[in-house]
């Protein structure tokens, strides 16, 4: 039997930017947080993709333009090694270039520099539990990308049980939260968020959280 004294674990996290600076104040910050540990820094995406193949952190802080791999080519390449680590972009831009090739890639969240450090924090432990968080913006743009004909008209293929579920993943539930409002395993809701994805023409949870709230199917107060 575990003591009880024994500490919740912490919350990997690795930071991927080319600038030192911004590596140094990342770290000096998230090292105040009690549940969050900085398990290393790496200097471009090629790196950062060693450093996590390495570290096995739970969430990697992504610069976007880097030299040697950029941040989407190593966020695509963490995604296909390690599946279950979240990347969370940290960059300057949010053009379309820069934000639909980074979702795609596989980023939970989507972010600006210039977000509060109290958010990040928190957007860190969100994506940690697989919820995500978007600049308004990034949000925005991401929308624009999923209203295509087919996709609206795909929504009436849903079952009763998978609309539940996507409305659910709209406002930022993790599998475990909702199998636990649906009173089912983990592993049904699983099934059921491929079934969804698979049938609006989706990629990952963040498209269906956005396709969701464009199409009225969930309040738009979860991303």
């Amino acid at each position: 039997m575990a003591a009880l004294t024994d500490a919740p674990r912490k919350i990997r996290v690795l930071i991927v930017d080319d600038h030192g600076v911004v590596r140094e104040g990342l770290r000096a910050y998230l090292d105040l947080e009690p549940d969050l540990d900085v398990v290393g820094e790496a200097r471009d995406g090629r790196e950062g993709l060693k450093r996590t193949l390495e570290l096995s952190p739970d969430v990697v802080l992504m610069d976007l333009l880097m030299p040697n791999m950029d941040g989407v080519e190593a966020t695509q390449a963490i995604k296909q090694a390690r599946p279950a680590v979240h990347v969370i972009v940290l960059t300057s831009f949010v053009d379309d270039e820069k934000v639909v090739p980074a979702i795609k890639a596989g980023a939970t969240s989507y972010l600006l520099k210039d977000v509060a450090a109290i958010d990040l924090a928190r957007a860190i432990r969100g994506a940690y539990a697989g919820q995500a968080q978007l600049h308004p913006e990034v949000a925005r743009r991401l929308m624009q990308q999923v209203t295509a004909p087919r996709k609206h008209e795909a929504a009436a293929d849903l079952t009763e049980r998978e609309g539940e579920v996507l409305r659910l993943v709209a406002q930022g539930r993790s599998n475990k939260e909702i199998a636990r409002e649906l009173v089912v395993s983990e592993r049904t809701v699983k099934g059921h968020v491929s079934n969804i994805l698979g049938k609006l023409g989706l990629q990952d949870r963040t498209q269906a959280a956005l396709y969701a709230v464009r199409h009225g199917l969930a309040p738009n107060d979860g991303i």
